[in-house]
């Protein structure tokens, strides 16, 4: 192909990758309420017991300040939502736009790969609202009596949204590793010697990237990646890595 034919290849599988996630998002916005309830649910975890009797039968609530906030909420949920559940059109387009320039070799990992980086950002978003209760709850009394905690719609499913990318990113760290073993660019001898800087890299690089900075955060995320990297010196040494 001809670079015009390349860019004309891309420029085709990028417009149906917007459809993807436009048509999604479309579809999240009229399920917003049930998707925004859901995200609410760890505040309210974290709330209960200092919530009223007439509170625990109307629900917790967010507070808006702007007139368009509860509008853009939705659409800012709506996007997110959207293009997760797109991520699989979007991968797809990605497979079928590089795997002619693929060696049959590299084609028998790449849909694994593919297929686990999806699995793996999904756990790690799943992860994130598990423990966001206990984390939200350290949050808002680590300040003391002297504060009533009444958090704004947009920044609460702002921070909701980012921890889950956090955790869902940081759950990568298979696929990088992995692929640095599959290209020989390391081993897993090399891997096993440095056990002791993977912990303290993995845990500042938790402590860094978490949004909420709080240490239940940090150790939900720390502990099950340097379990995924033992984990991946298992799997290089059943490859012979």
């Amino acid at each position: 192909m001809t670079i015009m034919e390349h860019l004309t290849e891309l420029r085709n599988r990028l417009m149906i990758c917007l459809a993807a996630v436009f048509v999604t998002a479309v579809v999240a916005f009229i399920f917003s309420d049930h998707i925004i309830g859901w995200m609410v649910k760890p505040y309210c975890d974290a709330i209960k017991d200092d919530l009223t009797a007439d509170q625990l039968n109307t629900g917790c609530k967010l507070l808006l300040t702007e007139p368009l906030e509860g509008f853009t909420v939705r659409l800012k949920v709506a996007g997110y939502a959207g293009i997760v559940a797109a991520s699989p059109v979007l991968m797809w387009q990605v497979w079928r736009f590089i795997s002619p320039g693929l060696a049959k070799n590299e084609k028998k990992y790449a849909v694994p790969f593919m297929l686990s980086s999806v699995v793996l950002f999904l756990f790690g978003a799943a992860l994130a609202v598990y423990t966001m209760p206990k984390a939200l709850e350290f949050l808002l009394d680590v300040g003391g009596d002297d504060f009533e905690p009444v958090l704004r719609a947009g920044s609460y499913l702002s921070f909701v949204s980012l921890m889950m990318v956090a955790f869902g990113v940081s759950f990568q760290l298979p696929i990088v590793i992995m692929t640095l073993l599959l290209t020989r660019l390391t081993t897993t001898k090399k891997l096993a010697g440095w056990r002791r800087y993977a912990i303290v890299g993995i845990t500042v690089f938790a402590a860094v990237i978490t949004p909420s900075q709080d240490p239940i955060s940090l150790f939900a995320m720390a502990v099950p990646m340097y379990v995924l990297y033992e984990g991946c010196i298992i799997l290089g040494r059943i490859l012979k890595r």
